[in-house]
Order: structure tokens, then sequence, then C-alpha cells
């Protein structure tokens, strides 16, 4: 019995019927003629509520479950399924009301549809996690009311599910196909023809106009009487390592994610992308110590690892330390290596303090700086100055704008790779930079 008046919600025509009875009741002491109309509108009220109770709750009513994925991709849509079963012999109204993880604070989800006697309908709807960590999943609410719509039967089901948030796997797919395809260069990367000149052998094959006459093969020609050239593969197997800064510079948001939210996912696919091109991927992270630490090889659960260790990378967004980071990478790393810095530098003095220990690394190792544009700045200086006050801000925005380039500059003059991104374009930019230096021979 307590479950069953636990179960019970009014509906808005229940409070309207109410409202107008008591409003005919009262009217009936004014003109006593529509008292025998109230009451009769009474019983008729008691005899639809009495009638609603029974249709909803003499059968099974509706069954549901709530379909999650294995695991949420950080940043992405990620789709949530909700499988439905009409029991009634009558096609029902449904309030659909989900409990989202606490990350996203919202009170006030839910889905309103109709269906149909004996009917099995799928609803499907979206979230994009922006944290990483545990979802938690609370109960999944229906209110299911019949056409007479007086009172809703509640049903819950599917509490506390659990679903993991990784970094983002969804964007593997799409960047893979990219990277392997030649619509990788409509973002911006010319196509540069490089013929190996590594020791590996490959084969030998005809001339054709542009090969390198270095490589002729003089004893194959005499052979066929014509002029043949020996074919090398280009070097492989060669470190890239990402190295994520996770100090107080990548704490800032951009639509909901972190820099080093941003850093990380980009991480995750341009790891994946250099396994695919057969070279060995690795990972630190560093702030006062390096930390998280993969050493790159090319094991078939290499990209398992690295995902695990992305997923569990934790910071207190502290001061990062680049002296140790360089010694470190002077005691650890022996090969030369591939080094893809995500980190920022938001002034010409934040570089200059750190700039020492950059040139130190890139003497060994083959150094990519990779930091980020403002979008907000970028936004504010695109807005038109209606008083003082706003072109004083738009000046300074575009102070800062034109600091980023310097500092591009900077690095450039000291032989140092860069990349200036914006936090949405971080990913493709990274993989067009990296492909890049493969075409070049740079590593």
């Amino acid at each position: 019995m307590k479950h069953f008046f636990k179960n019970i919600y009014l509906n808005t025509h229940f409070f309207v019927s109410v409202s107008v009875l008591v409003f005919l009741f009262i009217l009936a002491y004014i003109f006593p003629g529509l008292l025998v109309i109230a009451q009769m509108l009474f019983f008729v009220f008691v005899s639809l509520l009495i009638i609603d109770v029974i249709l909803l709750f003499k059968q099974k009513g509706i069954t549901a479950s709530r379909i999650l994925p294995e695991k949420l991709s950080n940043g992405d849509d990620n789709p949530i399924e909700i499988s439905l079963k009409n029991n009634y012999n009558f096609t029902s109204s449904i309030k659909l009301i989900d409990e989202l993880p606490f990350q996203y604070q919202k009170r006030d989800f839910e889905i309103d549809t109709k269906l149909e006697k004996q009917a099995n309908k799928k609803i499907t709807y979206t979230l994009r996690p922006l944290e990483r960590g545990e979802y938690y999943f609370g109960h999944l609410n229906l209110y299911a009311c019949s056409p007479i719509c007086l009172i809703s039967r509640r049903f819950q089901f599917g509490k506390d599910a659990m679903v993991p948030n990784y970094p983002s796997f969804l964007q593997l797919k799409k960047y893979m196909l990219m990277a392997f395809s030649n619509k990788i260069f409509e973002y911006g990367l010319k196509k540069i023809r490089r013929i190996g000149h590594t020791m590996e052998f490959e084969q030998i094959k005809d001339y054709v106009q542009g090969d390198d006459l270095r490589n002729i093969n003089w004893k194959a020609t005499a052979k066929s009487n014509r002029l043949m050239v020996n074919q090398y593969q280009d070097e492989r197997s060669q470190p890239v390592y990402s190295v994520i800064d996770k100090g107080r510079v990548m704490k800032m948001p951009f639509e909901g994610l972190s820099l080093l939210d941003y850093a990380i996912n980009a991480s995750l696919v341009i790891s994946n992308v250099a396994l695919k091109k057969q070279d060995k991927a690795g990972l630190f992270s560093f702030s006062r110590k390096v930390e998280n630490r993969v050493v790159a090889e090319r094991r078939p659960s290499q990209m398992n690892t690295i995902l695990e260790t992305l997923y569990n990378l934790d910071t207190d967004f502290v001061e990062s330390d680049f002296s140790r980071l360089y010694i470190d990478i002077k005691r650890s790393l022996n090969q030369r290596s591939l080094l893809l810095l995500y980190t920022n530098f938001e002034t010409l003095d934040a570089l200059h303090r750190q700039l020492p220990y950059l040139k130190a690394i890139a003497k060994n190792h083959l150094l990519v700086v990779i930091f980020f544009e403002n979008t907000e700045l970028q936004k504010l200086t695109r807005k038109s100055a209606t008083n003082t006050f706003e072109i004083f801000e738009k000046t300074i925005a575009e102070k800062f704008i034109y600091e980023k380039k310097l500092i591009v500059n900077e690095l450039q003059k000291h032989g140092i790779q860069s990349i200036l991104t914006p936090p949405e374009h971080l990913t493709i930019n990274t993989i067009n930079k990296y492909l890049e230096i493969k075409a070049r021979g740079l590593l």
C-alpha cells in the first residue's frame, strides 16, 4: 500500500478539475440550482479518478531500460539509448526523467513522448561530458498516464549505473581516416615529395623523372639496358613522445574543456597515428616533477596503456618546472625523438623564462612547442568599439594576440618548431605537423 501511494502523481488535469468543482460549489451558495450540477460533476470526477487508478495499476504497465556505452568519450556527443515497452491496452502519454550524473548539474532534464498500446520504442539523447572520471547515473523515472490523464503512475529503473569517461577515443577513427587520405591536405598541409635515404633497401625500379640520380644502380642498368634506380624505405620506428604540461597555464577553459583536456585528447589521437605510421608512441606529463611515463614502443597493447594513463592523469595545476623536465629528458631519452610539448605561453616574458631549457632540449631532440590562441580575445577584437573603455579593451586584446605571434617568431629564431592553434583545432594541426615532419625527413 505504501508503494502504491508513493507511485501516484497528480496531473494538471486533476488540479484543474478540482478547481472547477470548488468554484461550482462556491457558486451554489449564490445560485442553489447549481448544487445538483456540481454534485453530479463531483461523482463523475470521482468515478473517472477510480477508473484511471484501475487502468494504470491493474496491469504491468511500462517497462524500460537505459542502454549505456561501455565508456564515455570526453568532449564528444555520446549517445544514450532508452528502450521502452508499453504493456497497457491503451496509448499512454509518458514523461521520462533521467537522473543524470552530478557533473552536469542538470535538474530539468525530461523527455515527453507517446507510446501506442503494446508497442516498443527507442529514445536516444546525447551527453557531452567535460571532465574525465566516473559518471554515476541515478534512477530512470517514467510517469505514465492513461487517456483520462488525471493521475500518473511512476516507474523506476536502472539505479546507480556507472560509466567511466575516457579521453576522446571517438576522434581516433575520424582523424585516422584523415591522416591516411588526401583530405588531410585540405587542412593546410602541402604535399612534399621525398625519397628515403636510409640504409634500408626496398627495391630496384625503373627510373622516372624526379628520382635522385645518386641512386642509379649501374649494374642493373647495364643488364636491362635501361636506367634503374635503388629505392629505399623511409626510416621508421622513430620515438614520438607527447609531453603534456599539467601546470596552472593549462587550466584555462574553452567551450567547457580545459586546455589540459584538449592536450590529452590530441595526445591520444597523435599516438594512434604514429603507431599506424610504424613509429613508436610514448607519453609523459610534468608539473613539479615528471610523471605518467609511458616508454615509446610499438607493442599491440601500447594504445590501451596510453589510454589508461591519460584517463588517470590528474593535476593540482601548480607552477611547472621546465628545468626538471630538461633533466629528466636528458637522463631517460638516449635516442633522438620527436617531442610534442603541449603547454601555453601568454607573454614573451613567460617564454624567455623557459627558453634556455627549451633550447637545451632541442639540441638533442626534435622539439615542437604547441601552445594556444585565446579565442575569446579573437572574438573581442572583432567587435565594434562604441566607447573609450571598449577601445582600451580591444587594444589590449590585440596586443596579447600580437605577442603570441612574436612567441612563434622567437621560437623559430632558435630553431624550435612550434604550433599556435585554437584549442578546437589542436588535434588536426598536430597531425598536420607530424605528417609534415615525416614528409620532410626532419626526424
